[in-house]
């Protein structure tokens, strides 16, 4: 246990060192290579953290982002909300604990066509966090329709805030209403449809094979599988 404490703390000491030159550098090996003289962490260590160097740096600083979100959340009374305010207040307390320049490096580095898809896993993966910390317990179809479209809010929602410049980013806030908006009103839409008896004679004709789809057990086993 000491021993993975102290893995922990020379990961986490390496990130912070590093968020002191991405803004110059972005998430590069120059970046990596000046974290280790500042964190003091050897070489060796560091490299086996985060063995691509700025990249991996890049995904663990997205990753403690989502995790302070869930920690935020935790602390939140979230009784009095509303699902959608929930899902609101997610997204505002993962973008009020970032810091604009270093999404902005990071975003420039996912976009790039051979980082593309592991950018997108971090955005699902930050759809997958908020619904399970609002306690989503679907396990069927709903379970991606659901991360599908978070994701999409997420992801249209960051790249408008990084181009914010409202005070307090209100505009940001404006146009994430204005999406979740949307996907409720798409929500009123769906159900309604699944109520339409077309609807349920394909549910038992074409499209049966749906009910086999559910969602995965573990993040290995993304992005899901078929029922036996």
């Amino acid at each position: 246990m000491d021993s993975e404490n102290s893995m922990e703390r020379a990961k986490a000491s390496v990130l912070q060192a590093a968020t002191m030159h991405v803004a110059f550098d972005g998430w590069s090996e120059a970046s990596f290579q000046a974290a280790i003289i500042d964190s003091g962490v050897s070489p060796a260590l560091a490299r086996a953290l985060f063995p691509r160097g700025g990249v991996d740096l890049a995904v663990a600083y997205h990753q403690a982002g989502d995790a302070a979100m869930r920690a935020a959340l935790a602390e939140r009374d979230l009784g009095a909300l509303r699902f959608r305010e929930r899902v609101v207040l997610a997204i505002r307390l993962r973008l009020d604990g970032a810091d604009k320049e270093l999404v902005r490096r990071g975003s420039a580095l996912f976009a790039l066509p051979h980082h593309a898809i592991e950018g997108a896993g971090l955005i699902w993966a930050t759809a997958d966090a908020i619904w399970t910390a609002l306690g989503d317990t679907s396990r069927d179809l709903s379970w991606y329709s659901k991360r599908a479209s978070l994701s999409a809010v997420y992801g249209a929602t960051v790249l408008f805030w990084l181009g914010d410049t409202s005070d307090r980013d209100e505009a940001t806030w404006a146009f994430l209403d204005r999406r979740i908006e949307n996907v409720m009103q798409f929500e009123k839409l769906k159900a309604g449809a699944q109520k339409a008896p077309g609807f349920q004679a394909l549910m038992k004709g074409p499209l049966k094979i749906l009910e086999r789809i559910s969602a995965p057990k573990g993040a290995a086993d993304l992005p899901g599988k078929m029922k036996g």
